[in-house]
């Protein structure tokens, strides 16, 4: 019997009560170690997946947050690429300035004055590169006759530069465009000739201009910030084909008057060559009336 104990001990062990509760235990604890372990090891997967970062940006959705904080950290800077060689040809037309100040801000077109809503910026009436302000989104590209074409660039909602007066685009509506980057060329306009070759630069908030050079150097966060409704100027720009009819108005009215004036100077002349003809017909009378009078007292 000892023999068959020595050669069999797995039998004995099997037939303790505790030995199956023991196997079944084990087991368990096995399986559960090695389902927590697997779980464990794809949520480390998982979280390097999510949250790891090889230094190339991914474009999702994520990114744009990111692009507007950069842009917030930005300053507005004047569109041109050396500051200290430029001519402010006409400021920016500011209610709280000298009435003397003002009435130089004002722009003459038709016989009608306009407020600048900007600042005109010229090189010694040479041709200059126009530069963005700020980094954002074209959102307009357009030729007008009037103003001398026009490029808006948005930085943030309700925050746009406007740039006119200039000439040879080089972006397009949609593009996205950094600070500094060429967007133009500085050019020319019906509308403020007496500028020359120059830039007109505008900063507007919800429609609103406001003075360029209070913001030059300045964040947008300090424009967003800003309180605007009392600093709107009355009086915008003239659309082109109003200004133009108006003009073409205000030419036929002075050529009606030319025309009358040469009118009533050739009404003149001839009154006057009237008189005048009048006058050498009646000297023969008169002289022979005189020759009359002196027979008859001989």
């Amino acid at each position: 019997m000892r023999e068959e104990e020595k050669k069999h001990p797995s039998q004995n062990f099997l037939k303790r009560r505790w030995a199956y509760p023991a196997i079944y235990l084990a087991s368990a604890a096995i399986i559960i170690t090695g389902i927590l372990w697997y779980q464990a090891g794809n949520d480390v997967n998982e979280k390097a997946k999510d949250y790891s970062y090889d230094g190339v940006p991914t474009d999702n959705e994520f990114n744009q947050p990111a692009e507007e904080v950069n842009r917030l950290l930005e300053n507005f800077v004047m569109p041109v690429s050396s500051p200290e060689d430029t001519v402010i040809e006409k400021q920016f037309y500011d209610t709280e300035a000298s009435a003397e100040e003002q009435e130089a801000a004002l722009v003459v077109y038709g016989n009608m004055y306009y407020p600048n809503q900007g600042v005109d910026i010229s090189k010694d009436g040479k041709e200059f590169d126009v530069l963005a302000a700020m980094s954002g989104t074209v959102t307009k590209v357009q030729e007008d006759s009037l103003l001398g074409n026009t490029i808006e660039i948005e930085h943030s909602k309700g925050i746009v530069t406007r740039y006119q007066s200039v000439k040879d685009f080089e972006v397009a509506v949609g593009d996205v465009v950094d600070q500094g980057q060429a967007i133009a060329k500085a050019g020319k306009s019906l509308f403020n000739e007496e500028a020359g070759v120059h830039v007109h630069f505008e900063i507007r908030k919800a429609d609103v201009a406001v003075n360029p050079m209070e913001y030059f150097n300045k964040s947008l966060a300090t424009l967003q910030e800003a309180q605007l409704e009392d600093k709107k100027v009355s009086g915008e720009e003239p659309d082109a084909a109003a200004a133009e009819e108006n003009a073409v108005e205000d030419q036929a009215s002075e050529n009606k008057a030319t025309e009358n004036k040469a009118t009533e100077d050739k009404d003149a002349a001839e009154e006057n060559k009237s008189t005048e003809e009048k006058q050498d017909q009646a000297k023969p009378k008169q002289e022979s009336k005189d020759n009359a009078d002196v027979k008859d007292e001989e």
